[in-house]
């Protein structure tokens, strides 16, 4: 079935009604975000191939920032230009952000983060199944060969034994480029390392006065080179809010971290909440706004290259060997919240009807989120 003509408005508000839902819907950190993306506008509405997916999800993890956040960024620049990026970015981040708000008022008015275990209690085990299946069809198109196949194996290995996952990132894009072009090895050595980042650990004797301008500028600088994991965010929102600058306690740093991972949408929302802390609605909207900007400006930026790198056979097996270490990536990820997820016969049975639904039926991934939370919430009333 073919795809009818839309204009460009009835692009961008097609783009505004998904990322907005996922914005809501959105559990589980990147790997689940991006499963999700895939299971919305590869398989359902069929708007870009699996290849063209992965391309993206590999230029993602070439750049700093939020992976999933510019994801919904590149998918919105390749259904609608410039505006497009625009839209899909801002509505994938304003429900999150909105949330996170919240969350931020409820703990400076009462001292405590409102519990929310029962509603992931139901929402995990989806997240696993949607992961799952979105891992199962992009492998089949990333695997091309023993070579690769055994470089995925290989990062998957490493990574569940604690290496970094920048280095394996370099790694997996490094290993298949030479295995591709053997024929080209004289002359091209020169290897790259990721870029290490060291923070100061000195503690400040007082706190420094807060400004707004000095919040927004050190989420801008956070946003503009952070890699990595939340454990990576974690260590730059220390170093600079609890050591350096004497804004907050650790203890009110962890809380932030924690809202971060169990609200929906992007976990960059944790300087949404610092920045209502320390600042209100102001600080909330200024250091939201600093900490995603540079996402924006890295994909336009990089977007308009992906085509290139597919027309250079070095950068092509390069954008190879990344797309096949993000999926190994993605599931050792998946694996780590399996074995949190899936706890005892409810979660198993969630889990396992949400991978038949999935395979068997066009049902939608972010629906069956809504039906765990829904599942969670019950079985907190029912207690």
């Amino acid at each position: 079935m073919t795809e009818e003509p839309l204009t460009a408005g009835g692009r961008l508000t097609e783009l505004a009604a998904l990322f907005l839902r996922l914005g809501i819907l959105g559990f589980g950190g990147p790997a689940a975000h991006i499963a999700m993306m895939r299971d919305e506008v590869v398989r359902r509405r069929r708007w870009m191939t699996d290849q063209a997916f992965l391309d993206l999800v590999g230029a993602t993890n070439l750049i700093p920032g939020p992976n999933s956040t510019e994801m919904a960024i590149h998918i919105g620049y390749a259904r609608a230009g410039w505006r497009g990026l625009l839209v899909a970015g801002t509505c994938f981040i304003i429900p999150a952000m909105v949330i996170v708000m919240a969350f931020a008022w409820a703990y400076a008015t009462y001292g405590t983060v409102p519990e929310a275990v029962s509603l992931l209690y139901g929402i995990k085990p989806v997240i696993i199944a949607v992961v799952a299946q979105a891992l199962w069809a992009l492998g089949r198109t990333a695997i091309r060969g023993w070579r690769s196949a055994a470089v995925g194996v290989a990062i998957l290995a490493l990574f569940l034994a604690g290496v970094h996952e920048l280095v394996l990132l370099a790694a997996g894009g490094l290993a298949v480029m030479l295995m591709v072009n053997t024929r080209h090895l004289r002359g091209s050595a020169a290897g790259f390392a990721p870029t290490a980042l060291w923070t100061s650990a000195a503690a400040i004797a007082a706190p420094a006065p807060f400004a707004l301008s000095t919040l927004t500028l050190v989420f801008l600088k956070i946003g503009a080179v952070l890699y990595g994991s939340g454990y990576v965010l974690l260590a730059f929102l220390r170093a600079d809010f609890v050591l350096r600058l004497g804004w907050l306690s650790d203890r009110q740093l962890l809380d932030a971290i924690a809202v971060g991972q169990f609200t929906p949408g992007p976990v960059f929302t944790t300087a949404t909440f610092i920045g209502y802390l320390l600042g209100g609605v102001r600080g909330a909207v200024a250091a939201t706004v600093a900490i995603f900007f540079p996402a924006f400006v890295f994909v336009a930026v990089s977007h308009p290259f992906i085509p290139r790198l597919r027309r250079s056979p070095w950068a092509n097996a390069l954008l190879d060997g990344i797309n096949v270490a993000s999926l190994a990536l993605m599931a050792g990820v998946t694996w780590q919240l399996g074995r949190v997820a899936v706890t005892d016969v409810t979660t198993a049975a969630l889990a396992l009807a949400s991978v038949v639904l999935l395979v068997r039926t066009p049902v939608n991934s972010a629906w069956l989120v809504a039906t765990g939370a829904a599942i969670g919430l019950a079985r907190l009333w029912l207690r």
